[in-house]
């Protein structure tokens, strides 16, 4: 968890003036962009405005004139579509970074098998979950007749044509999903600050001498605002593919260490306490970050019947995911039991040369990394950025100094929090279980509310079961995350 950055979908009927040949040619002029050049372009475009989008039925494009079904991938004019091939690597590339190195930390605090199985259980309520919103966007889609939608936009629609009392919190509703894109990229960006200093310190300490882990974040200040001044992921897109095949090769020699000399499984816990368990939850919910950029994903393939399915692209690559994170925390919690770290590349045996390679790797890779997860909460925010200052020089001046304040702002929670698995579990309990686990659910609720919610309703009593477990989950794991941040020693 593991797409994002230019709007996936323009403003389609404006200026069609009724024709349907006109809107063709409209559609033809502004094609959506080639996703393929950076994995991270994966994440849902929260920049997309909104507004823009067909609101009412005396639009042109509303409705069918013909009579026949409207089939939105039929009508999604793409300049570079992506193979299923292309989505396989983007999707695995998307939801896999810090999180797969925490889940040793997750196992030691749910236990051996309830982590296993409990993992494999949340790969797969995740999975539904993404399902799930890419069912509702093409439900949508055939109601506005507009080719594709965003996370947000998807959400502002459900609730506009859902239930009357409903509708008037449309907005709302899409703030929130962009306010906890904001918070959760923003998380990612504190955890890959602590997670390179930590990996820093531990590297220096070893040849050198040893600092506190303040000073290397300190010293990665400069070095991240620089490389966050650049605002094209055109640039950055050669740092993705570095950051790629140095985290391949780094999780490579991670699995190495991790199955030499494995010993019994009685040797650690098989369970764990219930006061620990949401410190899991809130680690494996962070780790299934991918729920962005699905979207984003099926709305760009060549052949978008393929994503869905049993065997579609969605479900093999999410198999391959739930897999790889079971495998990183079953072994690496066996192999160093309650002494596991909250990244497993600081318990590799620092004596070898070969696990500070691994550090250092891993590092770089999540160093590059940090510019692509801050993209989005910039897309975000650079939308009210514009809307405020009306001269091209201010709103150049006014995105810099936002981008400067918001690297500061997360190197100074940082630095205030030093735990990594605290803070990724913190980041997960808050941001990610809203967005995985609460929005999905509830926009399904909305979108096929009344009459369309199965027999007896029970999607209608699915959805409820999977949003208050998301909901249970966010409470006591941000209630318990930030206990442990406070006092280190409690569990």
């Amino acid at each position: 968890m593991k797409n994002e950055r230019v709007p996936l979908l323009g403003n389609a009927a404006e200026g069609a003036g009724g024709s349907s040949l006109e809107a063709d040619e409209h559609q033809r002029l502004i094609a959506r962009p080639d996703l393929r050049s950076s994995p991270e372009n994966m994440i849902v475009d929260p920049s997309n405005d909104t507004d823009s989008l067909l609101t009412n039925k005396e639009d042109p494009m509303y409705g069918s004139s013909s009579g026949e079904p409207y089939e939105p991938s039929m009508h999604r004019t793409l300049e570079h579509p992506t193979t299923n091939l292309d989505t396989m690597i983007h999707l695995l590339k998307g939801n896999i970074g810090t999180g797969i190195l925490a889940m040793p930390d997750a196992f030691k605090h749910a236990g051996l098998y309830v982590g296993l199985f409990g993992t494999l259980f949340m790969g797969a309520v995740c999975t539904h979950c993404m399902h799930m919103l890419v069912n509702c966007s093409h439900e949508l889609c055939r109601r506005l007749q507009v080719p594709s939608l965003s996370f947000a936009d998807v959400c502002q629609r459900a609730f506009e044509s859902g239930p009357i009392g409903l509708r008037r919190y449309s907005k709302l509703a899409t703030n929130l999903i962009n306010m906890f894109l904001v918070i959760t990229q923003l998380g990612f960006c504190c955890v890959y600050f602590v997670f390179v200093a930590a990996n820093l310190r531990e590297v220096i300490a070893h040849y050198f001498f040893d600092l506190h882990t303040r000073v290397y974040l300190l010293l990665l200040l400069i070095p991240m605002v620089l490389l966050n001044l650049v605002k094209n992921l055109k640039y950055i897109t050669p740092i993705s593919l570095i950051a790629a095949i140095l985290t391949v090769t780094g999780l490579s020699c991670t699995f190495y260490y991790m199955l030499q000399d494995l010993p019994n499984t009685h040797t650690v816990k098989p369970y764990s306490t219930w006061a620990q368990l949401p410190l899991y939850f809130g680690t494996a919910i962070y780790a299934f970050e991918g729920i962005g950029m699905v979207l984003p994903l099926e709305n760009n393939m060549k052949t978008p019947e393929d994503f869905g399915g049993w065997s579609g692209v969605l479900n093999t690559g999410m198999v391959i995911v739930a897999c790889l994170y079971t495998a990183v925390g079953f072994f690496g919690y066996l192999k160093y039991g309650d002494s596991v770290k909250g990244s497993i590349t600081l318990n590799l045996p620092g004596e070898e040369f070969i696990a500070q390679l691994v550090r250092i790797m891993m590092a770089l890779a999540i160093f590059f990394s940090y510019s692509l997860q801050f993209f989005v909460p910039m897309s975000i925010l650079n939308v009210h950025i514009r809307r405020r200052l009306h001269t091209e020089q201010s709103r150049l001046i006014g995105e810099y100094l936002t981008r400067v304040s918001l690297v500061v702002f997360t190197f100074i929670l940082a630095a205030m929090i030093p735990n990594l698995g605290a803070v990724i579990s913190l980041v997960g309990a808050v941001s990610s279980s809203t967005l995985a686990l609460i929005f999905p659910p509830l926009i399904e609720i909305v979108t096929f509310w009344p009459d369309k919610l199965g027999r007896h309703y029970w999607v209608l009593w699915k959805d409820i079961a999977i949003m208050v477990f998301g909901i249970l989950g966010f409470i006591f794991g941000t209630y318990t995350s930030v206990a442990q941040i406070l006092n280190p020693d409690l569990v």
